[in-house]
C-alpha cells in the first residue's frame, strides 16, 4: 500500500500559468520591473506556490527561455549550407538581440539563475547553447567530436558573454572574427 503523499501537489496548470505571467510581464515591464508579487498576481497563485519550484525571479526566467517561451527561433541556428556563416549570423543575432532592452534583462536572468542554480545552469548550457552550437560547429570542424567540439562551443559563447556582460559594441565583423578565431580561417 502506498504511502499518502504529503505537502501540496504540483499543478502544471499552474506551472504553465507562472511562466505565461513571467513572459508577458518581462514583455512589458522588463526584468528589472519583473517581481514574484507580479508574476503570482498575473498567474493567479501565491507567492509561495512560485518559490516551491523557483529560487528567484531569473530563474523563472531561465525555465520560460528552456520551455521555448522566450528567445523563440533565436535559439536555432540557421541552416543554409554554409557553417561558417550560419555560426556567425546566429551570433551576430543573439549579440544584437543582447543590445535591446529585452536582451539585457534576458542576460541579467540567465546569469543570475546560472550562478545561483548549478542545475539550472547545466540545462541552460546544454539545452540553449551546446546542443544547437555542437551540430553546426562539428560541421565547421571537420566533423570534430568529443573535448575539441566542446571547447569550441564554451569559446564562441564565453566569448559573446564576457562582451555582453561588459556592454561592449560587438558587430557581424567581430563575430565573423571570433567564429575565425574559434575554427580556424578559411
Amino acid at each position: 500500500m502506498a504511502l499518502p503523499r504529503s505537502g501540496p501537489v504540483r499543478s502544471e496548470a499552474a506551472r504553465i500559468a507562472i511562466l505565461d505571467a513571467a513572459v508577458a510581464l518581462f514583455a512589458e515591464r522588463g526584468y528589472d520591473h519583473l517581481t514574484m508579487e507580479g508574476i503570482a498576481r498575473q498567474a493567479g497563485v501565491g507567492k509561495q506556490t512560485i518559490y516551491r519550484w523557483w529560487p528567484s525571479k531569473g530563474d523563472v526566467i531561465a525555465e520560460a527561455i528552456l520551455e521555448g517561451k522566450l528567445l523563440g527561433g533565436r535559439r536555432d541556428l540557421p541552416r543554409t549550407g554554409d557553417a561558417r556563416g550560419d555560426l556567425t549570423a546566429w551570433l551576430t543575432d543573439l549579440f544584437t538581440l543582447r543590445g535591446s532592452a529585452d536582451g539585457e534583462g534576458l542576460l541579467h536572468s540567465i546569469v543570475a539563475a546560472a550562478a545561483g542554480n548549478a542545475e539550472t545552469g547545466r540545462r541552460l548550457r546544454s539545452e540553449i547553447l551546446a546542443a544547437p552550437l555542437s551540430d553546426r560547429l562539428s560541421e565547421a570542424l571537420g566533423g570534430a567530436t568529443g573535448p575539441r567540439l566542446a571547447a569550441a562551443a564554451d569559446a564562441l559563447v564565453g566569448a559573446v558573454i564576457l562582451r555582453a556582460l561588459s556592454r561592449e559594441h560587438f558587430d557581424e565583423t567581430d563575430m565573423r572574427a571570433l567564429v575565425d578565431a574559434v575554427i580556424g580561417t578559411p
